[in-house]
């Protein structure tokens, strides 16, 4: 275990300056990232009495084996780097916010020439618009066939598109009026992108214009005598009305805002994002965290509350939106062209509020208010969300306390199949790969606590068999066991 002493710079060599600084391990991987309004006054803090330290940052400095820095020359300059060095290097000792489960969303392809509307979960792409994210594939899909009578968008993938272009047919979405075929040129590229704009605007919050333009069509073709067709939109006003009654309305002021809460204990967190557009509820977002490696800055924690919530909540504000920076191309235009929204609410101000502020500004191009709701319909809408993290919390413990006896129970049948004094709580696994005799590989994966650890997953290349060419199995794990142990003993100092 590294000794903090030996790799403690000396203090009149660190700056003063705003900037941000690194943990390494001795073998120079990235462990922790942090900013620091000076330099000298945080580092300092690290290399006090370890005994005095708090577990989490105790860890974290007898784990590192060297401690480099940046200087920046404002704070917001260290936000940006913070965020952009945790997201290269991935630190153990820092939180990640990551989806506790994957979220559908509605994505439109404004990138190809007929754009197409589609459910879809995974990673973002640029030029493809999004509109959620929703609790269920089956409330899009509902919102979708609603909608699909007023904007007959495109909805199939390229292989129908392409295969209907050849044999000149629309496919029955095309016959029943909920698609307006671009395939077989009933409209063209320029009509179908305006309906996918049209579509687009809709879900944004600009729902008035459209409804009062259908309306207008509407009575128009009453006095011109055009009854098919005024029964027609009558439809599709009812249809836009049904769609707008499936998402509430929360403020009545058409707030475009994100409303953040947060539900924690000793060692985790439950984050929850209500993501308001035009006063309304268009999507929902969760994390669970570990807290138990992450390193938290207690010089910056308010001392009365002896909470690290406004540490949490810069961490998720500086990596929730920078994640959405990233996707640009790919942002709602309602909350800016990065992802911002005009109001950020949260249960509490980070320490660093005007810097985290006027970052988030930055991001958006244009100002961003960060604040604590007081009173009124804001008020009551973060109690609703911070019930909802409350829930998350408790649902992930119970989760996990099912899957502890499950693993329980598995581990002790191990023990007794195997005759073993205890059960194994950790279990490294050995295959071995070849190629009739040659390239051959090991693969080992390692599960403690009957969970997998796979950052202790290894791939190893095998000498290849001398002679006849052929592959020795037993021989082979016997090579990847020493090689594995001796690194081991290594890196431990044996």
């Amino acid at each position: 275990m590294p000794d903090p002493s030996t790799y403690r710079p000396a203090t009149g060599t660190i700056p003063v300056d705003p900037g941000v600084y690194k943990f390494r391990d001795p073998h120079g991987r990235v462990i922790y990232v942090g900013k620091a309004k000076s330099l000298r006054s945080r580092l300092n803090s690290y290399f006090a009495d370890v005994s005095t330290l708090h577990p989490r940052t105790r860890q974290m400095v007898t784990t590192a084996g060297s401690v480099e820095w940046t200087v920046v020359s404002t704070e917001v300059e260290a936000l940006q780097l913070e965020y952009n060095w945790i997201k290269e290097f991935d630190p153990r000792f820092n939180v990640r916010y990551r989806d506790d489960k994957t979220y559908p969303v509605l994505a439109v392809t404004l990138n190809e020439e007929y754009p197409r509307l589609f459910v879809y979960r995974g990673p973002r792409r640029k030029g493809v618009r999004y509109f959620g994210p929703y609790s269920h594939a089956w409330a899009i899909r509902e919102t979708l066939d609603l909608l699909l009578r007023v904007f007959p968008a495109r909805t199939c993938s390229a292989g129908v598109f392409k295969r209907h272009n050849q044999i000149g047919r629309p496919c029955l979405l095309g016959y029943i009026d909920k698609c307006s075929a671009p395939c077989v040129g009933r409209v063209s590229a320029a009509e179908h992108r305006k309906i996918v704009e049209d579509f687009c605007d809709f879900l944004s919050g600009r729902t008035d214009k459209l409804v009062r333009q259908l309306e207008a069509r509407m009575q128009q073709a009453s006095e011109e005598l055009d009854f098919e067709t005024a029964a027609r939109l009558r439809d599709d006003v009812g249809a836009l009305r049904r769609a707008l009654e499936k998402q509430a309305v929360v403020l009545g002021d058409g707030t475009d805002a994100d409303v953040a809460a947060f539900a924690t204990d000793e060692l985790e967190a439950a984050v929850q994002v209500f993501h308001v557009r035009g006063g309304r509820v268009r999507g929902q977002r969760g994390w669970v965290v570990e807290k138990a490696g992450d390193v938290i800055d207690w010089a910056a924690v308010d001392s009365e509350a002896g909470s690290d919530l406004p540490l949490l909540v810069e961490q998720f504000l500086t990596q929730f939106y920078g994640e959405q920076a990233a996707l640009s191309g790919a942002a709602d235009p309602e909350a800016g062209s990065s992802g911002v929204p005009r109001e950020v609410l949260v249960p509490v101000l980070p320490p660093d509020a005007e810097q985290v502020q006027e970052w988030l500004s930055g991001l958006r191009g244009s100002a961003v208010r960060l604040r604590v709701p007081q009173r009124g319909d804001k008020k009551a809408l973060a109690e609703t969300v911070q019930r909802n993290a409350m829930e998350a919390l408790q649902q992930h413990k119970l989760r996990r306390a099912g899957d502890f006896t499950s693993r329980s129970a598995a581990l002790q049948g191990i023990q007794e199949a195997l005759d073993l004094d205890s059960a194994p709580l950790r279990i490294e696994c050995v295959d071995i790969s070849h190629v009739q005799g040659t390239d051959v590989v090991a693969s080992l994966v390692v599960f403690e606590d009957g969970l997998p650890r796979k950052s202790d997953y290894r791939h190893y290349a095998i000498k290849e068999a001398a002679g006849d060419g052929r592959s020795d199995d037993v021989a082979s794990i016997a090579e990847v066991t020493r090689r594995r142990f001796l690194r081991h003993n290594r890196d431990v100092g044996v």
